[in-house]
C-alpha cells in the first residue's frame, strides 16, 4: 500500500494532465478551472508551459494562488486523486528541465517557438491526498522538497547510460528516486520501485529488477502461460 507521499509522487509523475483552478478576473469571486499538461521537476513540483493569452495566465498574473487536481481511475467506481493548494509563478527553465518537459510532451516544441509561452511552477503549500474510498488525508507541501531526489543532471546521465544498453521496447521519458516513466511497447507506463526510493548509484539495477518483474507478471497473466 502506498504512503500518502508515495501516492502524491506517483500521480505527479504518471499523469500528464491536471485541472488547474485559478481566481477569475472576468467574474470576480469565482474560480476558473481548465486543463493543463504538466511534468514534475526534480523535486516533484508541477511544471506547466502556459501561453500569455490563456485565461488562467491573466488570472495568475492578478493572483498567483491556485489549486491543481490530478486523478487516476482505480476501477470499481474508485479514484485516486490529489488536490494541491499553493501558488504558481513563472520560471526560467534550465535546458535539462526543458528537455524533460519535451520528452513527455514532444508536441510542445512548436509552442516554444511562438514566443508567448512561458514555463510556470506550482509550489504547493498543502496537499489533500485521496487513495480511494475513506482514504483522505492532508500533507504539507514541504514534504515534496524533503523527498529523495535525483537531480536533472543525474537524470540526463542515467538516461544516457540506459540508452547505451539498447533496450528498444522500453523508452524512458523521466527518472526519479521512486521510479521511472516510460513508453513500454509504445504505451505510457509508470514503473514504480516497490522497494522505495533509491540513489543514483542504485537506480539502473533497481530499474532492471522492476522491468524483469513486470515481464514475468505479464507472461504469467497471458492465457497460454497456464498451458
Amino acid at each position: 500500500m502506498l504512503s500518502r507521499l508515495e501516492l502524491l509522487i506517483d500521480l505527479l509523475h504518471s499523469i500528464p494532465e491536471a485541472a488547474l483552478a485559478t481566481h477569475s478576473t472576468t467574474l470576480d469571486g469565482f474560480p476558473f478551472a481548465s486543463a493543463v499538461p504538466f511534468v514534475a521537476d526534480a523535486h516533484h513540483r508541477p511544471i506547466m508551459l502556459i501561453s500569455a493569452l490563456a485565461e488562467h495566465s491573466r488570472n495568475l498574473l492578478a493572483c498567483p494562488r491556485a489549486s491543481l487536481m490530478i486523478a487516476k481511475t482505480l476501477g470499481e467506481g474508485e479514484m485516486a486523486r490529489v488536490s494541491l493548494i499553493g501558488e504558481v509563478h513563472p520560471i526560467e527553465a534550465a535546458p535539462h528541465l526543458v528537455a524533460r518537459y519535451l520528452r513527455y510532451h514532444p508536441h510542445a516544441k512548436r509552442f516554444l517557438q511562438l514566443g508567448d509561452f512561458r514555463f510556470h511552477r506550482f509550489d504547493p503549500i498543502r496537499v489533500l491526498t485521496v487513495g480511494g474510498f475513506a482514504k483522505a488525508s492532508w500533507l504539507e507541501g514541504s514534504r515534496l522538497l524533503e523527498a529523495p531526489v535525483i537531480s536533472l543532471n543525474d537524470e540526463a546521465d542515467l538516461l544516457a547510460q540506459y540508452a547505451q544498453q539498447g533496450r528498444l521496447d522500453c523508452l524512458l521519458r523521466g527518472i526519479d528516486a521512486f521510479g521511472a516513466d516510460a513508453l513500454l511497447d509504445d504505451k505510457p507506463v509508470r514503473i514504480r520501485f516497490s522497494t522505495g526510493p533509491v540513489t543514483k548509484e542504485a537506480w539502473l539495477p533497481t530499474l532492471h529488477r522492476a522491468l524483469t518483474a513486470m515481464t514475468r507478471t505479464t507472461i504469467q497473466a497471458k492465457p497460454d502461460a497456464a498451458r
